[in-house]
């Protein structure tokens, strides 16, 4: 399910589709370079980075286990339960569902503990991965 070439930096490319059925998952196993996309119908699990200028867009969850500092939009289809997580959580553009952020000014963070970014009623929050509470 993973296309894409030199000349094309497009990793997937699908038309995102609004349904209520189970959702099925993209699992992507290289670093997103600047330039390229990911595009997928449901959740989107990808082992490497997102680098800055990189896109990731999924109907459903996106899990980097990596470093992420490209651009992702979780709940593409107006999902605000959708969420987004991060062994290094630093976005250039963070969106869930209707709701978008960005990393705050400031540079790199010291930070060696996963984040989950998720919304709520104070819109998008982001949170040390163990403290989400199911």
């Amino acid at each position: 399910m993973v296309a894409g070439s030199t000349e094309d930096p497009s990793l997937l490319t699908s038309e995102i589709q609004s349904d209520h059925e189970p959702r099925e998952a993209l699992f992507v196993k290289r670093t997103i370079r600047s330039g390229q996309n990911v595009q997928y119908p449901g959740h989107v699990t990808i082992v490497g980075d997102v680098n800055p200028g990189a896109e990731v867009v999924a109907s459903g969850d996106i899990i980097i286990w990596g470093k992420l500092r490209g651009t992702v939009h979780a709940g593409a289809q107006g999902d605000d339960t959708a969420m987004v997580c991060a062994l290094l959580l630093e976005p250039t553009q963070l969106r869930i569902g209707n709701h978008i952020a960005r990393s705050p000014e400031g540079g790199e963070r010291d930070s060696n503990i996963p984040e989950i970014a998720h919304v709520d009623k104070r819109g998008i929050v982001v949170e040390p991965w163990n403290m989400i509470k199911q």
